[in-house]
């Protein structure tokens, strides 16, 4: 996002902190409905368009979207989208992309809240794994003929009783409702906003052998000086890596590992 749209989200965050800080709003129930309110506008093109048409004034808009919302979510949950649609909006899908990012911040903040936040950004990310080593899991998760209530029950026969209920609901949410956008990218983005309720980075950690309790202390306050904010490790294990570790945060990879110096090397000799 950017411009307009920017601003916007930065206000409805602001917005949904003040209301999962007080008692008397449900984090998981306005998760829920925020939910349902990205599927509905990103089946009903014109639908947001007439949202996010800079054309119409702010005040009009967030009454037909009381109108619309009203009898369907909670009053919460209907006033928070009503103050979204008051905003400018780059683009009509920006709208959508932002209610379904504070769907997901909300059901993190119940994760927070009940003290498993840890749990599930180990949990996503433990999952990513899992796909990535699985093509026959990913192609039934990702089948595009497949209905969304069959991934659905999959996933819960994988993920019932076994991770986090927030866990559970995100990636649910996500494998059913992929709005475009792959797997893989979907569950960082998730792991990105886990790592933000705790005002946290996230590196994902890779290692010939798994690291010891204080090898990961140690790798984190290097990395939390290094970056200047805490830092959330999401390990994996690879013994193709043959020794040392491989770092990545966000974009940017730092190599300590020997099959990288080795790969340098040859290159060098190659040139």
């Amino acid at each position: 996002m950017n411009g307009a749209s920017r601003e916007a989200l930065a206000a409805a965050r602001e917005r949904l902190d003040a209301l999962t800080d007080s008692t008397s709003a449900d984090a998981a129930t306005l998760a829920d409905e925020l939910a349902a309110v990205t599927a509905l506008l990103h089946r009903e093109v014109s639908l947001r368009r007439v949202l996010t048409d800079p054309s119409q004034a702010g005040e009009a808009k967030a009454e037909l979207a009381g109108r619309l919302f009203g009898s369907q979510v909670s009053g919460t949950t209907a006033d928070l989208v009503a103050g979204m649609v008051r905003s400018r909006w780059s683009s009509s899908r920006d709208l959508v992309d932002a209610i379904e990012e504070l769907a997901a911040t909300a059901d993190l903040t119940a994760a927070q809240k009940s003290g498993s936040l840890d749990n599930v950004e180990d949990e996503l990310f433990r999952f990513g794994r899992i796909v990535s080593s699985s093509p026959e899991l990913r192609s039934a998760l990702t089948d595009r003929t497949a209905p969304a209530s069959a991934k659905g029950e999959l996933l819960r026969s994988l993920l019932g009783g076994k991770a986090d209920p927030v866990t559970e609901r995100l990636v649910v949410r996500l494998v059913t409702q992929p709005r475009g956008r792959s797997l893989e990218s979907g569950l960082e983005s998730l792991s990105k906003l886990a790592a933000e309720r705790r005002d946290r980075m996230v590196a994902v950690v890779t290692s010939a052998v798994p690291l010891s309790d204080d090898q990961k202390l140690r790798l984190g306050g290097v990395l939390a000086k290094l970056y200047g904010r805490p830092m959330h490790l999401n390990l994996d294990v690879d013994p193709a890596v043959l020794g040392g570790i491989q770092v990545r945060v966000g974009d940017e990879v730092i190599n300590g590992s020997i099959a990288d110096r080795l790969d340098e090397a040859s290159r060098r000799m190659a040139g």
